[in-house]
């Protein structure tokens, strides 16, 4: 019996690497968590592993958006709206960041079995 092993991370959508089908779930997966007009783009639909080094490149850039919204959005908000709004929108910043934080390491997790990484189940 085969077993194919994903380690903690990996995103549910992609099957593990090697089961029958996963690089086809992993590019379904990828395009989900880019911009759609990536979807237009016939490299990225042909080449799973450039897809995946775009995937990874958006989603640190959206981390850095959210960084920076959240630096700004007590200054930047407190004269448009009321100090309750202001809270409520550095609470979604976290919460985003936080989403972000796995996103990206489900993104990196998959571009590594892209390029030929295997992993191990450990005990």
């Amino acid at each position: 019996m085969v077993t194919y092993v994903a380690p903690p991370g990996w995103p549910p959508q992609v099957r593990p690497p090697d089961a029958p089908g996963w690089e086809h779930t992993a590019a379904n997966w990828l395009l989900d968590i880019c911009p759609p007009e990536y979807r237009a783009h016939g490299a990225l639909r042909r080449h799973v592993v450039v897809l995946a080094r775009f995937a990874v490149l958006h989603v640190e850039a959206s981390q850095a958006a959210c960084r920076r919204g959240l630096s700004e959005a007590r200054s930047g908000l407190r004269d448009v709206v009321g100090p309750d709004v202001v809270e409520a929108a550095v609470q979604t910043f976290h919460r985003e960041e936080a989403r972000l934080l796995a996103v990206r390491r489900a993104a990196g997790l998959v571009e590594e079995a892209l390029r030929g990484r295997r992993f191990v189940a450990r005990l």
